[in-house]
C-alpha cells in the first residue's frame, strides 16, 4: 500500500525544502525513542518520509508513482531498518548531534563559551522605584592574569593540534537506532580550536582561567518589579583560552514595605481619618515615595474613596514618567463617645434624615 509521506510529516504537497526539513526536525525530536513518550515505529516512519521528500529526485519520482512505485521497495517494504535502505546521513548528523551525543556542526570551529551565573538580588521597595546600584561579591572563573587568559605562558606559543590536525573536529563511529555511521565531533584535545599550547601556563594549568573572588557593580534600573531578571552580558564565567564570557543573570527580589502596595507602576497606601474630618474635610500628613507631604481631604469624603496623587508613583521601566499614588480613605468609628458628642451626632443624623 502506498504511503502518504506528506501526511506523515504533516505538510502540503507544495511545501518547500525548508518547510520539509523543519517538519522533520520537530517530529523527530518529539518521537525520538530515547525521549520520554517516544515512539520508535513513528520515528522510523518519519525518517523514511524525510529521506524521500528531502531529496528532490526521489520526491519527483514519489509524486509521480507514490511509495509503491519503482525504486521505493526498500522504503515501503523494509523501512529504514532493513537492508538496502539508502541513508543520507548529512542532515541526520546535523539534526541529531545533541540527541546522540556527538557534534553535528558542519565546518567552522567552536570554542567553549564561559558558563552563565544566576544570582538572587534583594532590594528595597524604594530602590525598585528609583533604581540603584549593587556591588556583588562573586567567586567565579576569571581570565588568568599570568597568561592573559590564553593558557600559555609568555614566550611560548600555540601549535597545531596533532589529534585533529588543526581541524578542531574528529570523525568517529556512532551507533544509533538508525544504525552505525561516521559522525563529526568536536576534538577533545583542543576543544575545537584546532590548536594546543606548546607549553601550559603553570598558574592555570593551561585552562586560561582561574577561580577567584571578584566584585562587580551592577545597575538596577528604576521601575524593576519583583521576579524580573536582568541580564549582564559578559558578566558570567570567563571562557577558556580567551573564549567568550558567559552572562550574569540577576533575579530581582523586592522587600515588602508595610506602608505601600504596588500595582504596576502605581502605589497604594491607606489613610485613616475620623468622622469629623470626613464630614468637614481636613489636611493630613502622609508618607509617599518622595517623603512626607500634606494632602487635602475633601469634605464629605466616603469610606473607600481614593485620592489620586499624580506622578508620585514608581518610575516607569525603560520609559519616561512615573505612575500615580492612590490614597485609600478609611473612616475610623469611635468606640466611646461623650454625652456632648452623642448629642451632636444625633443632631447630625436628624439633619441628614
Amino acid at each position: 500500500m502506498s504511503k502518504d509521506y506528506y501526511q506523515i510529516l504533516g505538510i502540503s504537497k507544495g511545501a518547500s525544502e525548508e518547510e520539509i526539513k523543519k517538519a522533520f526536525r520537530v517530529l523527530a525530536h518529539k518521537h525520538h525513542p530515547d525521549k520520554e513518550g517516544g515512539d520508535e515505529a513513528k520515528f522510523k516512519e518519519i525518517n523514511e518520509a524525510y529521506q524521500v521528500l528531502g531529496d528532490s529526485k526521489k520526491r519527483a519520482q514519489y509524486d509521480q508513482f507514490g511509495s509503491a512505485g519503482p525504486g521505493f521497495g526498500g522504503f515501503g517494504g523494509q523501512g529504514f531498518g532493513g537492508q538496502g535502505a539508502n541513508f543520507d546521513m548529512g542532515d541526520l548528523g546535523e539534526m541529531f548531534g545533541d540527541m546522540f551525543g556527538f557534534g553535528g556542526q558542519r565546518g567552522g570551529r567552536r570554542q567553549a563559551r564561559g558558563g552563565d551565573i544566576e544570582v538572587n538580588v534583594t532590594i528595597s521597595f524604594s530602590d525598585a522605584a528609583f533604581g540603584t546600584e549593587k556591588t556583588l561579591e562573586l567567586y567565579k572563573p576569571v581570565a588568568c592574569g599570568a597568561c592573559s587568559g590564553t593558557g600559555i605562558p609568555p614566550g611560548s606559543k600555540m601549535i597545531t593540534c596533532k589529534t585533529c590536525g588543526g581541524q578542531g573536529r574528529v570523525r568517529q563511529m556512532q551507533r544509533t537506532i538508525l544504525g552505525s555511521f561516521e559522525a563529526v565531533a568536536t576534538c577533545g584535545a583542543c576543544r575545537g580550536s584546532g590548536n594546543v599550547p606548546e607549553k601550559e601556563c603553570k598558574e592555570c594549568s593551561g585552562a586560561g582561567v582561574k577561580r577567584e573572588k571578584t566584585s562587580m557593580t551592577v545597575k538596577i534600573p528604576a521601575g524593576i518589579d519583583h521576579g524580573e531578571t536582568i541580564r549582564v552580558q559578559g558578566g558570567g564565567e570567563a571562557g577558556p583560552h580567551g573564549a567568550q564570557n558567559g552572562d550574569l543573570y540577576l533575579h530581582i527580589r523586592i522587600q515588602p514595605d508595610t506602608r505601600f502596595e504596588r500595582d504596576g507602576f502605581d502605589v497604594y497606601s491607606n489613610l485613616e481619618i475620623g468622622f469629623a474630618d470626613a464630614a468637614l474635610g481636613a489636611e493630613k500628613e502622609i508618607e509617599t515615595l518622595d517623603g512626607e507631604i500634606t494632602i487635602k481631604i475633601p469634605s464629605g469624603v466616603q469610606a473607600g474613596e481614593e485620592i489620586r496623587l499624580k506622578n508620585r508613583g514608581i518610575n516607569k521601566l525603560q520609559a519616561s514618567g512615573r505612575g500615580d499614588h492612590f490614597v485609600r480613605v478609611r473612616i475610623r468609628t469611635p468606640k466611646h463617645l461623650s454625652k456632648k458628642a452623642k448629642q451632636l451626632l444625633e443632631e447630625l443624623r436628624e439633619e441628614g434624615e
